[in-house]
């Protein structure tokens, strides 16, 4: 049985630069950092206590890394401490903090011009009416 999801992808033309920004700025922490070679590694990273990871991939190694742009959102418990503090840190966000029908979400970019999802976790723990 399926216990959780351990990665997901982003694909990158340099691994050091989005290291930086998902160290850095987003407050990620590396996971795992292996070696795939003399051109590039193995870069897991993920929010601290999480259990699903970013792997952040490079592009040389993927020819058809066009096809396939991240979709990905991530939870915070105040989104609008969490939009300040990463927008303190130089992250861009196209999208600010916004209350929607399904609640407050707002979208930050990376350096490769990759949008993500950021959004306020339910007060109510009932995600379906």
């Amino acid at each position: 049985m399926i216990k959780k999801i351990a990665t997901a992808a982003i694909y990158v033309s340099d691994q050091e630069v989005a290291n930086r920004f998902w160290e850095k700025q987003v407050g990620f922490e590396i996971r795992r950092d292996l070696s795939m070679g003399a051109e590039a590694r193995w870069l897991e990273m993920a929010p601290p206590g999480a259990d699903s990871c970013i792997v952040i991939f490079p592009k040389s190694m993927m020819e058809d890394w066009a096809e396939r742009k991240p979709s990905l959102v991530f939870e915070c418990d105040d989104i609008e401490e969490t939009h300040k503090s990463m927008a303190e840190r130089g992250v861009q966000f196209s999208h600010k903090p916004k209350e929607l029908p399904w609640g407050k979400f707002a979208i930050f970019l990376d350096p490769e011009g990759n949008w993500y999802g950021l959004r306020e976790i339910p007060k109510s723990n009932s995600q379906r009416d």
